[in-house]
Order: C-alpha cells, then structure tokens, then sequence
C-alpha cells in the first residue's frame, strides 16, 4: 500500500473550521487506498503569543525553557486534528517529535535530525491509523525537548517521507504551488508545474517562501517528490522533483531579496589567507554572508565585496572593522539600502548569453547595477532598492516567465519517463551513521584550460553590463563565471569573466573594443587558471564549508583570485600549477562529507 506525508502549516490548521478541513482532506487519501502520515504546524500566530508569554516572563529566556515552550504549540495542533478525525468517523493518533522517534542534536531552536526510529510510526499505520505527527522537533540524547528552527515543520515532513519510503510529500499551504516569482509583487507570475530541487533551492535561499531551503536539501538528498499546494483547494500544485519543467527554457523563475545590504573591504593584499580573515571574523558573530564577489586584484590589491541581511549590517561592519588592519585595508564602504534581484534555471549551464540578456532586461529598464555575481544555474545582480520591483518586472518579462514553454512537462509525464523512487534501504544505512542532516558534498570539481578577462575603470551607469555582454554572446564567446565587484567611492569598478583559454584571442578583442566604447581604464588577462567548485547539499545550513575551502587554500599558500558563491557551489578561480594540489587537499578535508 503505498504511503503518503500530508503537511499542514499554520494557516492551514488556524482555527476549528480549518482543522476539520485537513482533517477530512487526509481521511480522503487514506479512503483512496494511501496510508497516511500527517506533519502539524502549531495554529496561526500561536507560536508568536508564545513569544510574547516568554517575553513577558523573562528577558532572556534559556534556550531550553524556549524550545520546551515553543513545542507545545505543534503539540496542540496535533491533538485537536486527531479528535477531528475521530469525530469525522476514522482511527487517529497524534505523536510528539520524541514518541516518532525523531532525536536531535542538543543545539536548542536550530537542532539537526540525527536519525528516526520509524517503528512506532509504521506499527500504527499497519493498525489503520493516520498518524499525526507534530512538526519542528525533537528530541536529542538526554530526553530534552529540541525545535528545529525556521521551516522545520517542512523538513519533520521531507525527513519522515525519507525514512518512510513515502511515494510523495505534500506540503499543503496557503498558496496553490510554486510560482515563478512571487505573485504578491508580480500578479502576472506563472504557476508551475514542475521545478527542480536544484532551482527551488536556489529560490528557496533568495527568499521564496514556499518552502525553506533545509526541507529541499532533504528532497533532493533522498529521493523526496514533494508535491506543493493549496490547503484550500483540489488544484494540481507543483511538483519539486529532479527534473525541470522544461529542457528549452534558459530561465525558470525570478527572485528578489530585497533587504540587502552591502559591504566591501577595499584593497586587500592579493595575497593568501585574506578572504579566510576576513569571512572567519564575520563568522564568528555567526552572520549569515550571502552575495561574496571577489574580483581579480590590481597592483597588488583586490576589493572584496559581499552581501548580509539589511538587519546585520551593523554587526557585520564592527566585525570587519576589527580586522581592518590585521589585513591591510584600505578602508570599508557599504550601502543599506540596495536589492538582489536573480534568475534561477538549469537550462542556463547549456545556453550562451543568457547573463547578457538579464542584464539588457535591467538595461532597458532603466536598473543600475552595482555587483555581478554567477553560478551554473544562477545570475544575481545587486540593485538599488527603490528600483528593486521594477528590476524583478523587468527579468521576468525579459526572460517571457509568465509564459508557459512550448516543451515543458507534466509531473506525470516525467514519472512515466524516469525512475524517481528513493532507495528506502540507502535512507537506512545512512541513518545508522546518524546522516540524516549532514552535510553532502557531491563533487570537488576542476575546470581546467580556462581564461580571465578583467575591465578595469567600468563606469558605474545603466546599461554599461548590457553593452559588454552583448558584444561577448555576438562574438560567440560562452562565458562561465562572471564578478563584478563594486567600488561606490570612485565611480566606477572592475568587471571580470573566465571563459575557455582558446577563446582568449577573441574575447580580448571585443574587451578592447568596449574598454575604448566606454573609456574604461584598461583591459587585463591571464591565461593557465582554474575554476575549483565545492558542490553540495546543505552549503548554506553547514557555513563551514567555505571556511574550511578558505582555510585549506590559504595553509597551502594558495591564492584565490576570484569568488562566486550559490546556494549549491562554492568557485574560486586559482592558477591552474595548483589546481592539483588543491582538489587533493579539499577532497581530504572534506572526506567524510564526500558522497
């Protein structure tokens, strides 16, 4: 019989009516022959009035009383959605996160999934229940009451589909799936059929709020189909699988986070260890870094320029400002009030002058653009904020996002097509290591017999981006990485891209070209360089990884001349002589999160 994970949020459950509603939803799949396992969020703004009593009480409540506090907001939820069952004429039980078996670490309101002991869960089921589990905790090895943090009811629901070989997740929210922005700033947004976990991660970590980003790690290390929709309707939703909805199109969704701040150190001795320093101080003030651009140094020097929540700002400039001298700065400049704007889609590793059409999109829209970063299926662009909806309007139509592509898929039409079931004895064995949560590299990769191209003295105006790529995806040329940095002080920045070293000849050419269209300073170049990717599951939730690739370059004497950053890689441009020497460090650093 096959099996079925139905998550509830807090809106879905919100009151009595609501309740009843999913009740008799999960009564529906187990009357259609699916076992059923239902994960409760706590009832609307319960958790916020348990704040307030906390609040109330104590100004600093001990993260254990706040976690043994907080659960009792999903345990409630549960109990009342089984006595709406029983009422409705069917067998129910609800369980807290330690009666499912769920054990934890002992970091209390962020704990991590050690394992599940699913024995309970599946002996209920064989007996005819449905079982209503309470999302967002646990329980670690001395018996305390543990909560998983922000989307953790999300991640109870994918972890306990994995473990239980479940057929499907569905995550029943307050919106009808997942669309390819959000439609509370642009109405014209699609709906989507299907997404990849690739592109709803990096959506995910760009402030979609469908579902958080841990969850989708979850999915996509084990196998997970999770099927988003309406807790208020009978409509298809999406399905979030391996595959994307379409092969053809470049793009498949657009977002904005727009409570950015930016801060750049300014030159840095281009030298060894520097970015370690610098991003191992704002670690230590456990500051969520998002946008890292380093670009190539000149004369010895290098900016490196990174992105943090607007809120953090504050903290992450005292933090920077103590290590000013110990590197060698220049001095810090920021800006509080700028946007990101991205575009998400794996069809974009495939196709040319993709970054050149997003940056004409912005171009034409009257968007400057202060920082470039990219990744295989990932272009961010750093934005002023009062220009941020207008940057988003314009990607989205730039990349045609409200129309549905020619080729794309249905879910069923993929499942026909492709083996999607999860290795249920794989989650096991893995659980018996206690892996549930860990971090899970999939390669430590080397892009060899590359090229760098760097403009110096870009000026910093609309439509200057657009003109440089338009000229590069005319010449032909595929480009991989791209940086721009961003200097606010002097007018202008420096832009470079790596591109394969027998394109060289060409791609100085054209830079030559625009350096005299625009009277940009001058045009540098390096053969022989090497584009090292850390990819993974987990990069953003585990922040050590970038350290560690930091530390491990720098005790190696290895300089790093770019960085571009994803919520899946972690590349940093080196000289191709210790390309080797590298990769061997970093597979031997990283070999217990090596899959």
């Amino acid at each position: 019989m096959s099996l079925i994970v139905q998550k509830f949020g807090g809106t879905s459950v919100a009151d009595t009516e609501k309740i009843r509603a999913a009740a008799r939803r999960a009564i529906r799949a187990q009357q259609q022959g699916h076992r059923v396992v239902m994960v409760v969020s706590a009832m609307g703004k319960q958790t916020d009035v348990l704040l307030e009593l906390a609040a109330g009480v104590c100004e600093r409540p001990p993260a254990r009383e706040m976690d043994m506090l907080l659960s009792t907001g999903e345990q409630t939820s549960v109990a009342l959605v089984a006595m709406a069952i029983h009422d409705l004429g069917a067998k129910a039980i609800s369980l807290t996160g330690g009666q499912i078996g769920m054990k934890t670490d002992n970091s209390f309101s962020k704990a991590r999934i050690r394992s599940i002991d699913t024995v309970r869960i599946e002996r209920l089921l064989d007996e005819g229940n449905i079982v209503v589990a309470a999302g967002f905790q646990g329980i670690d090895d001395d018996l305390n009451i543990t909560t998983l943090g922000r989307g953790g009811s999300d991640t109870t629901a994918v972890a306990l589909a994995a473990v239980l070989g479940a057929d499907a997740c569905e995550i029943n929210t307050d919106v009808d799936g997942v669309y390819t922005t959000d439609p509370r700033i642009l109405p014209e947004a699609r709906r989507v059929d299907v997404i990849s976990y690739d592109e709803m991660l990096e959506l995910a970590s760009l402030g979609a709020g469908v579902m958080h980003s841990r969850s989708i790690e979850f999915a996509k290390k084990f196998s997970v189909p999770i099927h988003v929709r309406s807790s208020f309707g009978d409509r298809d939703g999406t399905m979030i699988v391996a595959q994307a909805e379409s092969e053809s199109a470049a793009v498949s969704g657009a977002a904005l986070t727009k409570d950015e701040a930016r801060v750049t150190v300014l030159g840095v001795p281009d030298v060894p260890g520097i970015s370690r320093t610098i991003f191992a101080a704002i670690a230590a003030q456990k500051i969520a870094v998002d946008m890292v651009v380093q670009n190539v140094g000149e004369e010895g020097k290098a900016d490196v320029s990174f992105t943090v929540a607007g809120n953090e700002l504050a903290s992450t400039l005292a933090a920077v400002q103590s290590i000013v001298d110990q590197v060698g700065a220049s001095g810090v400049t920021h800006d509080s009030k700028v946007s990101k704007v991205s575009v998400v889609g794996l069809g974009m590793a495939k196709q040319k002058a993709v970054a050149a059409k997003m940056f004409r999109a912005l171009a034409d829209a009257g968007v400057n653009i202060h920082m470039i970063t990219t990744s295989e299926i990932k272009i961010s662009a750093l934005v002023p904020r009062d220009q941020a909806t207008q940057a988003l309007r314009a990607v989205h139509e730039g990349f045609a996002l409200h129309e549905r592509p020619a080729d794309a898929k249905t879910w069923n039409e993929i499942k026909a097509e492709t083996n999607v079931e999860a290795d249920v004895n794989d989650v096991v064995s893995r659980l018996q290591n206690d892996a549930l949560e860990a971090l899970t590299l999939t390669d430590i990769a080397v892009v060899g017999g590359q090229a760098r191209v760097t403009l110096d003295g870009v000026p910093d105006r609309v439509g200057v981006a657009a003109d440089m790529f338009d000229e590069i995806g005319r010449a032909g040329i595929f480009v991989d990485m791209i940086v721009q940095g961003y200097d606010g002080e002097h007018g202008s920045t420096s832009v470079s891209f790596t591109i394969d070293e027998a394109e060289l000849e060409d791609a100085l050419k054209v830079a030559k070209e625009i350096c005299d269209k625009h009277a940009m300073r001058n045009v540098r170049s390096a053969k022989g360089i090497t584009k090292l990717s850390v990819s993974g599951i987990g990069l953003r939730s585990h922040t050590q990884v970038g350290t560690v690739l930091f530390d491990q370059l720098a005790t190696a004497d290895i300089n790093v001349e770019m960085i571009a950053t994803s919520e899946l890689q972690v590349n940093v441009v080196i000289d191709s002589t210790k390309a080797n020497q590298a990769t061997e460090r970093l597979k031997t650093a990283f070999a217990d999160a090596l899959s």
